[in-house]
């Protein structure tokens, strides 16, 4: 049986758009995002769920469920489509269920959603699943410089690896025969990006490689975030021809007006990202 996959919403937040869009000037950005009154734009997180060989898996997990009142202000957190639990008991599925989560990385609005607090004491919230992360990206989360120590937060990572329940990868992977991960760097060394390949073209979740449509089809504009943006330029570059020669459905997980998308040409040659209809 083919592999089934599902965009689970994880809430949305408010970011300065000096983040995601570092040097890219406001005339230019806002005709792909409208910020509101405070001049901030909407951050989605759109997490996905992959049902394949069976096994259930889940691929990131937002910012979980252990924020204090004063982060969740911090965030501008709300949930319009409801919480990453909600939305995972839709499609039937409990946070016991999960096999494998897929850390893309260990950014807190990735992977805060790792733990959660039970007893007063932190424990992973997917009791019996395995947690897929690139070695290299443990690593610089261990050990945190005054850029990342912001974001690479120990609640989020530390108990995962006292539980054992990290499996560190050296590179790409096959997850099952229809699903891996493979190394994408710039945002993160160890930033890994998500395919699925099933039914008549595969799927990408881009994730941070590019935060919002426009930064797929536009491999100058790269985020504030990332660590080495000169990487990022070269490993879109790469991720452009692949969706391309492939058809390649892409999942933005940050991106509220374009979840899903495909990338073409237009007539001048030009890379665009076109909307695909997703029915959840």
């Amino acid at each position: 049986m083919a592999a089934s996959w599902h965009i689970i919403p994880a809430g949305t937040s408010w970011a300065d758009p000096g983040g995601p869009f570092g040097l890219v000037p406001k005339v230019l950005w806002s005709k792909h995002q409208t910020p509101n009154d405070h001049n901030l734009v909407p951050m989605c997180m759109n997490c996905l769920l992959i049902h394949s060989e069976g096994k259930t898996i889940l691929v990131d997990n937002g910012l979980g469920d252990k924020l204090s009142d004063k982060t969740i202000r911090q965030w501008g957190l709300h949930y319009p489509e409801g919480t990453l639990l909600e939305n995972l008991a839709k499609h039937g599925v409990k946070p016991e269920d999960i096999d494998i989560v897929i850390d893309t990385h260990l950014h807190s609005d990735h992977c805060g959603g790792n733990t959660t607090l039970k007893d007063e004491a932190l424990v992973p919230a997917f009791p019996n699943a395995e947690y897929w992360l690139q070695r290299v990206e443990f690593a610089d989360a261990m050990h945190t410089d005054e850029r990342t120590r912001a974001t690479y937060l120990p609640e989020n990572l530390v108990p995962i690896w006292e539980s054992g329940r990290f499996r560190l990868l050296h590179g790409d992977a096959q997850v099952t025969k229809d699903v891996r991960c493979v190394v994408a760097p710039g945002h993160t060394r160890g930033l890994q990006v998500v395919i699925v390949e099933t039914g008549d073209r595969p799927l990408l979740y881009v994730n941070d490689l590019a935060s919002f449509a426009v930064h797929f089809e536009r491999r100058a504009w790269v985020t504030a975030y990332d660590v080495e943006p000169l990487e990022t330029i070269r490993t879109k570059g790469y991720w452009q021809e692949w969706a391309l020669e492939n058809k390649a459905l892409l999942i933005f997980e940050h991106d509220t007006t374009m979840p899903v998308g495909e990338l073409v040409k237009d007539q001048d040659g030009k890379m665009k990202v076109k909307a695909v209809s997703y029915e959840p």
